[in-house]
């Protein structure tokens, strides 16, 4: 019998045992060690789809944003149901096409693309580019006229529009580093015989990240509404739609819109329009679709608090620390006997800002217990890094009875990998 069954995902409790999908996480601790980062594929490909049935009536491109998640195993995974994939960077462009992502389905944002992350997406023939700035359309007009080729360019139009989400994922505002204003968008529209080599075909727009309203999406497309309107009515043919990700996920106690709530506010807005809809979800795919599992080490107990030492820290897991994120935390074997006790639960990393949870009431822990902190399949391994020279940790992913490791935790000489002392140095 399931349960405690948790919505929006496939792990849940088998009797007191946590399982992801059918495999018991506890089994892959064992095999694996920890910490790791542990995905379920039907969750995944699940939330892929359901934004394929909300948005069949305009055949829509879903590119997912891979900076949440880059694990070529889960990117190929989305491949291969459909998808296409949002890169930011020459690393994810290569990525993308190691996962085996078709070109016509890989589109290319980021407001600080190289002259060789350039030359290397119109090689690749990349569906698109979202440009950011005049300076960016300059440059790569610049490299399709040396590469003779004709490019296809969407601009990101920022919509001032306040998304209503954390300010570090807020990208819509008019202070923000992304997108140009729509008089901008306008002009260069009006100037299009200025870029030859490119083909200025879309409007993109993009206001942030953990988005769980409706309204800030369709105050932005609305904005944007009024500039296609202008840009058609002087005979400019818009081909590409791109509007964006930022749907949310739950976390803690959201309420987010789903995949058809989502849809039926924003279609209507675009009833009769003949463009080619492009959405780039990460988070809404990616962030319940994985959990980070850690062991404990110590439990220190002080006058002030209990703390819960584990051996993942904000190197492996960092949105705690840095957008003071709250992720939900499992235990893999439940205890219904153990009274419940308010922990810190906190990592090894020499900061004080090294934590994964405060004040949280979860059920009496010792030494060498397991728990996974929910809802960290975006954001989660793709943001982690080497700090205090601790490896990265491994990933898995499971498909219904089997699991498999997708990345190798790193070793130490993986540390050093690249890095030499030269002889002078003595």
């Amino acid at each position: 019998m399931v349960q405690g069954t948790f919505m929006m995902h496939d792990f849940h409790y088998l009797g007191r045992e946590l399982y992801c999908e059918s495999v018991r996480v506890k089994d892959i601790a064992e095999r694996v060690g920890t910490p790791f980062y542990l995905y379920s594929y039907k969750t995944f490909t699940e939330h892929v789809a359901k934004l394929q049935r909300a948005f069949k009536s305009v055949r829509p491109i879903i590119c997912f944003s891979m900076k949440a998640n880059s694990n070529l195993a889960v990117l190929r995974s989305l491949v291969k149901k459909g998808a296409g994939l949002d890169i930011v960077s020459g690393g994810e462009l290569f990525r993308a096409r190691k996962a085996g992502c078709p070109s016509s389905r890989i589109v290319y944002a980021g407001v600080g693309k190289t002259d060789r992350e350039i030359e290397d997406a119109i090689r690749a023939r990349i569906l698109l580019f979202n440009v950011e700035s005049v300076q960016e359309l300059d440059r790569i007009e610049r490299a399709a006229k040396r590469l003779k080729r004709k490019v296809n360019v969407s601009l990101r139009v920022n919509p001032d529009v306040d998304p209503g989400t954390h300010a570090h994922i807020a990208t819509g505002k008019a202070e923000s580093k992304f997108g140009l204003d729509v008089d901008t968008a306008h002009l260069i529209f009006m100037r299009r015989g200025h870029y030859p080599s490119l083909s200025i075909c879309g409007v993109h727009v993009h206001i942030g990240s953990q988005i769980v309203r409706g309204e800030p999406f369709v105050r932005a497309f609305r904005k944007v509404l009024i500039l296609l309107a202008h840009l058609e009515k002087e005979g400019h043919r818009i081909k590409y739609l791109n509007l964006g990700g930022g749907l949310g996920i739950i976390y803690s106690d959201e309420r987010p819109q789903t995949a058809d709530e989502f849809a039926r506010q924003i279609l209507p807005l675009f009833k009769g329009k003949k463009y080619r809809f492009i959405f780039e979800p990460g988070r809404f795919i990616a962030g319940n679709s994985g959990v980070f599992v850690t062991r404990i080490l110590y439990i220190k107990r002080t006058k002030a608090k209990n703390f819960a030492i584990v051996d993942g820290g904000m190197n492996d897991l960092i949105r705690p620390a840095l957008y003071g994120s709250f992720h939900d935390i499992w235990p893999l074997s439940q205890n219904g006997k153990a009274k419940k006790l308010k922990y810190d639960v906190v990592g090894p990393v020499c900061e004080s800002g090294d934590f994964l949870a405060k004040g949280r009431f979860i059920q009496e822990l010792n030494a060498n217990d397991l728990i996974a902190f929910a809802s960290a399949g975006a954001y989660g391994f793709s943001m982690s890094s080497n700090y205090n020279a601790r490896p990265r940790a491994a990933e898995v992913l499971v498909r219904g009875s089997r699991f498999a490791v997708v990345r190798d935790r790193e070793s130490y000489q993986v540390l050093v990998r690249g890095e030499r002392i030269p002889k002078w140095v003595g």
